[in-house]
């Protein structure tokens, strides 16, 4: 009887086997989305994940021109018609590293997409991915990863970070990068200077136009009008008016002068014909100037108007003209450049991944998807009807 009690207690003990498989039953949740998570990023940072270099330069875009002079007059006006500060080719250039141009010329002259698809770098790390294709958009999102350019506003420059497996590769590709941000620079350089030449010549073109339109106006007024200068005509016109009422007080006078001393003079009547013919001739000089609307007066009004419309167009022709022959000139300096403040440099460390970080991440990413999880089931059972 003893022994078959001692038997029957023996059976009913759980083993430690047993015990064990209850805890990783109870567990098995807080396993699978922790104790899993956490070891696969373990393994995978600690033991499997490439070592990433990363390269980095400085640089800033100059216009030396903006020191010259404070850009006085035609420069200035140049200046501000089609050119704009470094800061904004700054930002043209970061926009073109970014941009797919980049990453085909790029290509061309680096084969990134080898450097990318080291065959040393594990798969999850490299190019294109263990669930990627390799087509041309997966490369774009891998460069935008791998490529890092923003400004540092603390020193208003612009930092270019370049990932890559190995410290030469890095290197190489921050270096190619910059010499392609050059050849930005001058384009814009370039584009800038046409647009200013371009737009200084249609300014001249218009200006022309402006003066031969005025000179046709005015050659169209004369010949409709009779009248090829009404200023000069106006001023010989007063001028003899002028001379002949001199004429004629000198004549009066003197006959005030006969009729007293010589009542009955006969000169007095040929005296006083005189000074009526003369008068007549004051009244028709009066009449050509003024008193009609065909006379001088009238017709200077919109002469002067043609007149102020040419000589302005033709200041404008000159300005336009000086405005071209600087344009030219501002052409064959040099506007903006590239300045490199660091150069690529070839690091002998790997600074990625941050294998301790990134563990860490996924530690704490995990556990508090466990415990949301955990809430949410505990407060639905509480809430359900038993």
């Amino acid at each position: 009887m003893e022994l078959s009690r001692e038997i029957r207690a023996a059976e009913a003990m759980p083993s430690r086997g047993d015990s064990l498989v209850r805890l990783l039953h109870r567990r098995r949740w807080f396993i699978l989305f922790v104790i899993l998570p956490a070891l696969l990023a373990t393994v995978y940072y600690g033991l499997i994940a490439a070592d990433m270099y990363e390269s980095e330069s400085r640089f800033v875009i100059k216009n030396p021109a903006q020191k010259q002079a404070q850009a006085t007059g035609l420069a200035s006006f140049i200046q501000s018609t089609g050119i704009s500060s470094g800061h904004d080719q700054t930002n043209e250039v970061i926009d073109y590293i970014h941009s797919r141009d980049a990453l085909k010329a790029l290509e061309k002259d680096a084969n990134v997409k080898a450097i990318f698809s080291n065959r040393s770098a594990d798969v999850i790390s490299r190019y294109p991915g263990p669930f990627k294709d390799e087509r041309f958009e997966n490369l774009y999102k891998y460069y935008r990863k791998m490529i890092d350019v923003s400004i540092d506003h603390d020193t208003n420059s612009a930092v270019l970070r370049v990932k890559a497996f190995t410290s030469e590769d890095a290197q190489k590709l921050n270096l190619r990068l910059l010499e392609l941000g050059e050849q930005v620079v001058n384009r814009l350089n370039s584009r800038f200077q046409t647009k200013a030449i371009a737009e200084a010549e249609q300014r001249v073109r218009d200006a022309q136009a402006k003066v031969r339109n005025a000179r046709m106006a005015l050659r169209a007024y004369r010949n409709s009008h009779d009248v090829l200068d009404p200023t000069e005509e106006a001023t010989g016109v007063f001028k003899v008016s002028n001379e002949l009422i001199a004429q004629q007080a000198a004549m009066m006078a003197q006959l005030q002068a006969m009729e007293r001393a010589a009542p009955r003079n006969p000169g007095i009547a040929a005296l006083r014909a005189r000074i009526n013919a003369i008068g007549a001739q004051i009244a028709a000089q009066t009449g050509r100037a003024v008193g009609t609307d065909n006379g001088l007066a009238s017709k200077l009004t919109q002469y002067e108007s043609l007149k102020v419309d040419q000589e302005f167009a033709t200041q404008m022709l000159t300005m336009a003209s000086a405005t071209l022959e600087q344009a030219r000139t501002e052409a064959l300096k040099q506007q903006y450049y590239l300045e490199r403040i660091v150069e690529p440099d070839q690091p002998d460390v790997a600074l990625y991944p941050k294998r301790l970080q990134n563990i860490l991440t996924v530690i704490g990413a995990a556990l508090a998807l466990y415990l949301i999880g955990w809430m949410l089931i505990v407060g639905i059972l509480e809430h359900s009807p038993d």
